[in-house]
């Protein structure tokens, strides 16, 4: 994750970059995004105050510009790091009828999910570059 984009770019500035997760169920979880930190550190608490709050600030406008875009049932944030120690968190949309709901999405699938369509590339780039702009926080 330090050298690879780790999807299809939607933002990015000197601190981190957000990118549009290529779904690994097909359209089961259309809107997946990644919050990747540029910098290597494998844990939140490696980062100052300052940068921590950024990374929050960033993490916060991905979920909503997600929630905007497709309207799931409920988001998953996941900064699990355990294969890959780089810091980073998923934003996962969910719904009640997905393939694998209430379960992780790394957990085996309890059903045949509704695939659904997938966002328009620019409308979810738009919405979260929407959200980081009414931002008070962002510098």
């Amino acid at each position: 994750m330090c050298a690879d984009p780790g999807g299809a770019l939607l933002w990015e500035d000197a601190l981190c970059r957000v990118v549009r997760v290529t779904d690994p169920a097909g359209n089961a979880f259309p809107g997946f995004c990644r919050v990747i930190w540029r910098r290597h550190v494998a844990e939140m608490s490696d980062l100052a105050p300052d940068h921590a709050h950024h990374a929050l600030d960033i993490l916060l406008a991905t979920e909503r510009a997600v929630r905007r875009t497709v309207q799931p049932d409920k988001i998953n944030l996941a900064s699990l790091g355990n294969l890959v120690p780089h810091l980073h968190w998923h934003v996962i949309p969910r719904w009640q009828d997905d393939s694998h709901f209430p379960a992780p999405i790394w957990a085996g699938a309890q059903r045949t999910g509704i695939r659904r369509r997938a966002p328009d590339h620019a409308a979810l780039r738009n919405a979260l570059e929407t959200e980081l702009s009414t931002s008070n926080e962002l510098p």
